[in-house]
């Protein structure tokens, strides 16, 4: 009899969750450990601060999912492991041991050099909770008077909720916005799709700032590295994703960008115990983009694997595949679409996006929590 335990509830993890009664009927225990008894889904999450969505729509679960199964929910967040005694450590101070052990620990947000720890005012874009957390305060601050939204980022995640937070309103007024893009909004992205994007924040009276990048973010104020200081009553930060700390602090083998390292086999090759997918770990055959569509690629072949380590079968490559499909939610009921090179924006490119991240967790609405 093997322990499997799970670090994190997200897309990579989806099927393992489902696939629990099977895992169990096999003769092992599954443990899930998510510092949340539900996880939010973050394709929807710039919609939950452009109002577009609640709270409730856009998460599943995981702890009801896992225990309707017969498996063990652990409300906490893990520190680090031990691999030689196979041990997790906890936030709380507890452990838990595991013979086979699978990370979708997400992603965090870097912040500017200077910037102090996060205030009700400066928020980053993940956890996604904090999107709702920064619907509510400028909700709040509307109904006192005008309100300065900066967005400090400029990539796609940027774009989509300085879209979205434009689209609060409270007693018919919405905040300013303003995008603190760098050097250059939306780079690595086509031309096309910069263009678009410029031209509907130009309609909306959203500005962008290519002045160059933040020092400093802090309640009441961004500063830039050149020293111009600009007000903001609320702060989002947007500046990409990285994978935590964990992996390196525990010791264990990390691509360049800090995430766990694995094969194709989304294993370990340092310890084949250990397994990981979405955005904490590393490929090391295809460093891949940190998009949610390869975390939910991944999840049947880590249905695979974790049951196949634990009973000695063999293991299931993992293939990449092609190009994917991108969606931006502009917050204004309209989007932008590209794939395959076909990009075109307006209400049908939103409208895609709403019923692909409707049907998906339209999956979860049987697991209620």
């Amino acid at each position: 009899m093997g322990h499997l335990v799970l670090i994190g509830g997200g897309h990579a993890h989806a099927g393992v969750l489902f696939d629990t009664a099977k895992i169990i009927a096999q003769g092992h225990q599954v443990t899930l450990i998510n510092p949340t008894p539900q996880h939010y889904y973050s394709g929807m999450g710039p919609g939950v601060l452009g109002g577009t969505y609640s709270p409730e729509q856009i998460r599943f679960p995981v702890k009801a999912m896992v225990e309707a199964r017969g498996g063990t929910f652990v409300e906490d967040r893990m520190v680090s492991v031990d691999a030689a005694s196979r041990t997790v450590l906890l936030a709380s101070g507890g452990t838990v041991d595991y013979d086979v052990l699978s990370f979708n620990a997400g992603s965090v947000i870097p912040t500017p050099d200077e910037t102090p720890p996060q205030s009700k005012d400066v928020l980053t874009v993940k956890p996604i909770q904090n999107l709702w957390f920064g619907r509510e305060r400028i909700e709040t601050l509307l109904k006192q008077g005008p309100v300065r939204v900066a967005v400090v980022g400029g990539g796609p995640a940027a774009l989509e909720v300085a879209g979205n937070a434009r689209s609060v309103r409270v007693d018919g007024r919405s905040p300013e916005v303003t995008v603190f893009a760098g050097k250059k909004f939306l780079r690595n992205l086509p031309e096309r799709i910069r263009s678009m994007a410029l031209a509907n924040f130009a309609r909306r009276g959203i500005n962008v700032l290519e002045a160059g990048y933040v020092h400093r973010a802090e309640s009441g104020r961004v500063i830039l590295q050149s020293g111009d200081e600009h007000k903001a009553d609320v702060i989002f930060l947007a500046l990409g994703v990285r994978p935590p700390t964990l992996f390196a602090d525990s010791g264990l083998t990390t691509g360049p960008d800090g995430g766990l390292a694995v094969n194709r086999f989304l294993q370990s090759a340092q310890h084949p115990e250990i397994f990981g997918g979405g955005d904490c770990i590393h490929f090391t055959d295809q460093p891949l983009d940190k998009v949610g569509v390869y975390a939910v690629r991944q999840h049947p072949v880590l249905v695979h694997n974790l049951s196949a380590q634990l009973n000695g079968q063999p293991l299931m490559p993992f293939d990449p595949g092609g190009k994917y499909l991108l969606i931006f939610n502009l917050g204004d009921g309209t989007g932008i679409f590209m794939k395959w090179g076909l990009i075109f924006g307006g209400k049908p490119a939103f409208w895609f996006k709403d019923t692909i991240d409707r049907r998906f967790m339209a999956l979860f609405s049987t697991d209620n929590g």
